[in-house]
């Protein structure tokens, strides 16, 4: 780690230098293309950067962004970034209620965003008073909008130099707000060396990149896997990446047709997505049009199922290599490339980490114990994690135990150093004793084929204490029936422990999720609850 370091002027200008290297090929909502290169991105960052110093924004101010897949995001970050002020990427799916509370929390100086954005926005700019500038993208903004100035415009009239002060790699770099999977969202702070760097491990070693590559990941700008695969990672290593601006429902097929069309050498994709991929429709299409440039698959977000894996791999010839990280670390375990894949595994631990499974008091687990899922950061933290949450030490030092930060997820290793996630520890059911992984549950649910995805999770219970109880959303042309509920039932018997059978099914059309696609199980948790009160 350098003293002074950059990703927007230290990487993106080195692979600059050459005026034709293409580091994106970008695919409109209506089919439109654009192919752009690195030289592109570090002319236009300059000229965001300029225009966001006339507008006041300075070193360390923080910034809301929250746009869609458009290459206005990539500049709009990366000027932001050679300014030294500190992006705040979020999710275009935030109610103004959410966008005033990140603004309150983080105490944002601007806001740059899209008309559907801005129109949220005004509802709640009286009460986000620290917002002193508001900048809207679109190629046909609104500029009778009172209160706000066009991107495009201001862009286009900057300059296309920029010479700032440096940045050291110890400056705070960038804000993601935690998903919120219990509780409020919490503001994780990186550093300018710590995901920029740090996803090298993601790009290199996981994501097996190199140049010339096509990467394809279909996270959602608010989240932070965005960073990791969709900026961070995949430049590190000057391979470009394919994105495409869907709005709107997630359509597999569309995927498979992508996939097909564009030579995507590495996709990278939530386990919600394989699920629906590996369903009848997609796999007939995937049969006949097998994508013919594609070598490399990785899952990340929520663990995936071995069914899944089994599935796609019967299918492409390809593995699906999941990984394990969190918004507060880079990569942590993954099933990477030399490895062999022990289907539903997180893998080994990656370079740079001590990785262990804790117990209570900070000691090392033996092979097979579960326990919590641990990094080590004393005596010297490991540069490649959050430097705190922000504005909050009580939660900085509950995540502290000993000489480890605790992740809040559960695991178990095996004899072969290999880790297997049970749940978060909120997540994990005692009944009658017994400790039962949600995940483990689901994943023997999807391996019957009428389950499409589904939650597993405690339900209060007098004899037991707590019973599985399994909501499940079922695959295109089944039929909820208590017949079904009891097939479920009995083939999760077969595959796993029979006490971890779900003794409730609840068919459901929708899951309750976080604005990054990972399920909510504490709001089902509480639906439970108050069901089981009320009776």
């Amino acid at each position: 780690v350098p003293e002074y370091f950059n990703f927007a002027t230290d990487v993106i200008g080195k692979w600059a230098s050459d005026p034709t290297k293409p580091a994106m090929l970008w695919i409109g909502p209506h089919g439109d293309e654009r192919g752009l290169t690195f030289a592109y991105f570090a002319e236009h960052s300059n000229r965001a950067a300029n225009a966001f110093s006339k507008l006041g924004i300075k070193k360390g101010d923080r910034v809301l962004i929250m746009l869609p897949r458009v290459p206005e995001w990539w500049e709009s970050v990366l000027g932001l970034m050679k300014i030294g002020a500190i992006p705040v990427p979020c999710t275009t799916l935030l109610t103004p209620k959410d966008i005033q509370f990140r603004a309150e929390v983080a105490e944002s100086s601007a806001i740059i965003t899209d008309n559907e954005g801005a129109a949220k926005f005004d509802q709640v700019r009286s009460e986000c008073p620290t917002v002193n500038a508001a900048i809207v993208v679109e190629p046909n903004a609104d500029l009778g909008r009172e209160g706000w100035v066009n991107y495009s415009q201001i862009v286009d009239e900057a300059a296309p130099e920029f010479t700032g002060e440096k940045t050291r790699s110890d400056d705070p770099c960038l804000v993601y707000f935690t998903s919120g999977t219990v509780g409020y969202p919490k503001m994780v702070l990186h550093t300018h060396a710590s995901y920029p760097i740090g996803h090298t491990i993601t790009g290199k070693y996981w994501l097996d990149l190199h140049e010339g590559d096509l990467l394809w990941n279909l996270s959602e700008t608010g989240w932070a896997k965005f960073a990791w695969s969709n900026l961070f990672g995949p430049w590190s290593q000057g391979a470009a990446m394919f994105i495409h601006d869907a709005r709107g429902k997630y359509n597999p097929i569309e995927t498979l047709e992508m996939l097909n069309k564009y030579p995507i050498t590495t996709l990278c994709a939530p386990p919600t997505a394989y699920r629906m991929l590996v369903l009848d429709e997609p796999m007939k299409y995937m049969k006949a049009n097998l994508p013919k440039a594609l070598r490399h698959c990785v899952g990340a977000g929520e663990p995936l199922n071995p069914e899944v894996i089994k599935v796609w791999e019967d299918e492409t010839g390809m593995t699906i290599r999941d990984g394990y990280g969190q918004t507060e670390t880079v990569l942590l375990c993954a099933n990477f490339p030399p490895i062999q894949v022990k289907p539903g595994s997180m893998g080994k631990p990656s370079p740079g980490f001590e990785v262990e499974v804790i117990d209570h008091d900070g000691n090392p687990l033996p092979a097979g114990k579960e326990g919590d899922i641990a990094v080590r950061v004393k005596p010297n933290r490991p540069t490649w994690m959050f430097k705190e949450y922000w504005r909050n030490p009580e939660a900085t030092n509950a995540c502290i135990r000993g000489d480890w930060y605790i992740t809040g997820d559960r695991a178990y290793e095996d004899e072969d150093g290999y880790f297997w996630f049970v749940g978060r520890a909120d997540d994990v059911i005692i009944s009658a004793g017994y400790r039962i992984g949600p995940f483990e549950v689901e994943s023997a649910l999807k391996e019957h084929p009428a389950v499409a995805e589904s939650a597993v999770v405690a339900s209060p219970d007098e004899m037991r204490g707590e019973i599985v109880k399994a909501y499940v959303i079922l695959a295109p042309g089944y039929i909820a029936s208590p017949e079904l509920a009891s097939e479920l039932q009995e083939h999760v018997k077969r595959v796993t422990a029979p006490y971890k059978y779900p003794r409730e099914i609840e068919f459901v059309e929708t899951l309750p999720k976080t604005i990054s696609g990972k399920i909510r199980r504490v709001e089902l948790r509480e639906i439970e609850r108050q069901k089981k009160q009320s009776r």
